[in-house]
């Protein structure tokens, strides 16, 4: 417990709200949100847009603002970002340090739920699905990776997957909570596989949506040097 030197006043009332208390309350968040340890380094300085095309500085300018931005649109309708496109070109890197950011700096609590591992689990623990299931839906900031990630050049998309999804993303949708999707598909291409939740998608995010296209040698990193 921090001593009474560390306190503040909040608002009309004196609270002891110490820097210990803080830091845990960071250490909860990062658990609960599934964030690998390898994926906390992941922050804005630490991404490079030298030597990139310009949409590559296009998304980091967009992930920044989205986060500079997010307490006065979190409980708008268009409260969401979406970087979508070439694989490897730092779309999961600038939303993982969105993610960072919104916890460690505003305690904001966001669940991290990679597309084909998620659903997997998902799938494996139908005992807990409701539960689960309510927790996307609930959450401050969801942030999906790899929607629709394909395979052999299919996106994976069976007819549960996208039930299930589109029971959460309506109900973000409806509720103006915030998402944060990262896919190798398009907006176009998310539609098709399901207009209705294709479309919310593109609502929620149309503020803040960068679609990386071009040359694959110049924008996926793990090319470099080939």
């Amino acid at each position: 417990m921090c001593g009474p030197d560390k306190a503040r006043e909040w608002r009309t009332t004196y609270s002891i709200i110490c820097q210990c208390t803080v830091e845990r309350k960071k250490s909860r968040l990062l658990k609960s949100s599934e964030i690998t340890e390898e994926f906390k380094k992941l922050g804005f300085g630490n991404f490079r847009t030298e030597g990139k095309a310009s949409v590559i500085a296009e998304a980091k300018e967009a992930a920044l603002e989205y986060y500079k931005d997010f307490e006065e649109i979190r409980g708008t309708r268009f409260n969401s970002i979406a970087l979508i496109g070439q694989p490897g070109a730092g779309k999961t890197h600038l939303l993982t340090a969105i993610a960072n950011n919104l916890i460690m700096k505003k305690l904001v609590n966001v669940q991290y739920f990679p597309y084909v591992e998620g659903f997997n689990d998902l799938k494996d623990d139908f005992d807990k699905l409701e539960a689960k299931m309510k927790h996307l839906k609930d959450v401050e900031v969801l942030f999906i990776d790899d929607l629709f990630k394909p395979a052999r050049g299919k996106p994976r998309a069976t007819e549960w997957q996208v039930e299930q999804l589109y029971a959460v993303i309506n109900y973000r949708y409806l509720n103006h909570k915030p998402i944060m999707i990262s896919s190798e598909l398009d907006v176009d291409q998310i539609i098709d596989i399901d207009e209705a939740l294709g479309t919310r998608i593109y609502e929620m995010c149309s503020n803040y949506t960068v679609v990386i296209k071009g040359d694959r040698k110049t924008l996926n990193h793990r090319l470099e040097g080939l």
